[in-house]
């Protein structure tokens, strides 16, 4: 009892020097859990951004590999249909024959920008160790174009495609995959009963625009499709604007003229922990060694943007600057705290006199120590609390882009020279700031508090240990 009557008595004494020593260190503290709010805020807006694109749950995306373009010279594969602008005007070509387009419309469904996997490798896939679920779908491009009659004379109006994704749905597997990170506003999502039905659930955003809504009809390839729901997902990524079942995906669907019937382009996975992670994605590599084989990671390091560099702000330059300040605010608390016992020799000889051991006055030292440690982390707490609301509140929207494929394929001739690229759609999205504190913020926060009462205690101990009885007895004389 003595011992807490003593340390309270001896705290308000000093009070002026325990408050600035306490406020020292919850400015380093304050700090640390500002710059951890912030961390957890990027964090959270690069998951929202990948979520979009990968979907609720999935951990790794295989894609299958890019088809070749087409060299100058050499024919398009077999049953591809290809449209050609040369000094004849518009042509579509299909195995070699080509005729006028003008006047004509084009449409077709194309995986473009991914080459098939084989349906049967998404059942290996989820065979490997550490795998918990697996599923196949297949991300195609619905495009159209009407060339004008006139079209290559002069003063003809130039043809317009229109062009939207459509997402193949593996309805037996609905937790994977992007429509998986949706969240219905109207009617209904995609359920195991429409796996042979021309139905849709339709993005909201394309919705808006295109005058959609539940019980409205969308047409794919000239095919009716009913759409049964609107889907929203999460700000920050490109989503498809329209999702069907994977089975009349596949059979509508085509890649390089070859039907896509029993085949996906994309395997969505989810490992069975965050640990196995690497190790499924070293298997699924040595299992498809020739498609591409993208984990959240991976995928972050493709965001551009202010999202990207913010990240990196707070991953590098705040984890030091906390680091440096920390060292600060515990080196000045220390410093204080050996200044304080100097100051207080006569006092320690005192309760040297009255029978006092060594060891009893360093635990008086360090009981001090340890309060103003605890009150600089609440203090430092409350800073960081209130650091974060002002990062919330006063910090511009993230942007964030990303290359997306288009899915689209684009063949031009001239010279009598054919060239064929996929092109890519750079999409920049707002995404909020909201710097969180977390628990382990908080919990990081009182250990550091308890440290550094602890440390600034132990030099002060070290001081108590050097002073000599001679200095102690004539400062009590």
């Amino acid at each position: 009892m003595f011992f807490f009557t003593y340390l309270r008595r001896e705290l308000r004494r000093r009070i002026r020097q325990a408050i600035f020593i306490a406020l020292g260190l919850a400015l380093g503290i304050g700090l640390v859990v500002t710059v951890t709010a912030a961390s957890a805020g990027v964090k959270k807006a690069q998951s929202d951004v990948l979520k979009s694109l990968y979907g609720v749950g999935t951990d790794i995306t295989v894609t299958g590999a890019a088809p070749k373009p087409i060299s100058p010279g050499s024919t398009p594969p077999k049953g591809a249909q290809t449209f050609q602008v040369g000094p004849g005007g518009a042509q579509v070509c299909t195995n070699g024959k080509c005729h006028n387009a003008a006047g004509q419309k084009i449409d077709h469904l194309d995986s473009g920008s991914y080459g098939p996997i084989s349906q049967s490798e998404v059942a290996a896939v989820s065979r490997l160790r550490g795998v918990k679920a697996a599923a196949g779908g297949l991300a195609l491009s619905d495009t159209s174009i009407t060339i004008p009659k006139k079209f290559g004379q002069p003063g003809a109006p130039l043809p317009t495609p229109n062009s939207f994704n459509v997402q193949g749905v593996d309805t037996s597997h609905l937790t994977l995959g992007p429509l998986s990170a949706g969240t219905v506003t109207s009617g209904r999502s995609l359920t195991s009963a429409d796996a042979h039905a021309n139905v849709a659930v339709v993005d909201s955003g394309y919705a808006r625009s295109s005058k959609l809504k539940a019980g409205s009809t969308v047409k794919i390839v000239g095919h009716s499709f009913t759409v049964v729901g609107i889907v929203a997902q999460p700000q920050g990524g490109s989503p498809p604007q329209v999702y069907i079942p994977l089975a009349r995906a596949q059979a509508l669907g085509k890649a390089g003229g070859k039907s896509l019937k029993n085949d996906v382009n994309t395997i969505y996975v989810k490992a069975g922990s965050a640990a196995s992670i690497p190790a499924v994605q070293t298997e699924i590599k040595n299992l498809l060694p020739g498609d591409t084989v993208t984990t959240a990671s991976s995928l972050a390091s493709q965001v551009t943007g202010s999202l990207s560099s913010t990240a990196k702000l707070a991953n590098d330059l705040g984890r030091w600057l906390s680091v440096l300040v920390l060292i600060a605010a515990f080196a000045v608390a220390s410093l204080l705290t050996m200044a304080a016992v100097s100051r207080r020799v006569r006092e320690f000889g005192t309760l040297k006199a009255l029978g006092w051991r060594s060891r009893r006055i360093i635990a008086q030292v360090m009981g001090e120590s340890l309060v103003i440690g605890i009150a600089g982390g609440v203090a430092g707490v409350v800073l960081g609390f209130a650091g974060a609301e002002i990062i919330t509140a006063a910090a511009p929207p993230l942007s964030a882009t990303i290359a997306t494929a288009t899915g689209q394929r684009v063949v031009s001739a001239g010279g009598g020279a054919a060239r064929s690229f996929l092109p890519t759609a750079a999409h920049t999205v707002a995404v909020p700031m909201s710097a969180t504190v977390t628990a382990a913020a908080i919990a990081a926060a009182v250990v550091l508090a308890l440290v550094g009462g602890l440390l600034a205690g132990s030099f002060g101990s070290w001081r108590i240990a050097r002073l000599r009885p001679a200095d102690a007895l004539s400062r009590v004389a």
